[in-house]
């Protein structure tokens, strides 16, 4: 017995013309919904700037393609990849050592702009003290005193 297998399954069926049912819905949510700024604002004067906020968006809608997504496939990723938990792995990259002392001297003179600053005697003491007044404030029982 010979069965007919169905091809082309990825592409939508033009339902409305040349419309799929997807971009017909887009397409009629946008038109009542911009009919309902008309109604509710009672001036086209007042109503033109959301109409054609509404229409743009729907047509974007029903219409616009990202690496054959349509736009709201692509902004449901969007929404999902910006709310989700995200999971950053660092990978340390071996820096190669110098064969050649030509090649040591080089990499010192490179590293020879970088400068890191010294904490003198007394900053290291106030940056102590800061820490010692952060604990005892959080800590849950009185500070211990006789230090």
């Amino acid at each position: 017995m010979r069965f007919q297998v169905p091809q082309f399954i990825e592409v939508e069926d033009k339902i409305f013309g040349p419309l799929t049912l997807k971009q017909f819905i887009y397409l009629a949510g946008g038109g009542g919904l911009s009919f309902v700024f008309y109604a509710f604002l009672n001036s086209l004067a007042l109503a033109i700037v959301p109409i054609m906020v509404t229409l743009a968006a729907s047509a974007s809608l029903a219409f616009i393609k990202i690496n054959n997504k349509s736009l709201i496939e692509v902004i449901e990723s969007a929404i999902k990849y910006y709310f989700s938990n995200k999971l950053y792995v660092w990978r340390k990259i071996e820096k190669p050592q110098p064969t050649t002392q030509q090649d040591a001297i080089k990499d010192a003179k490179s590293y020879a702009g970088v400068m890191v600053p010294k904490i003198s005697n007394s900053k290291l003491k106030d940056l102590t003290w800061s820490l010692d007044v952060q604990d005892s404030i959080y800590a849950s029982t009185k500070p211990d005193t006789n230090k």
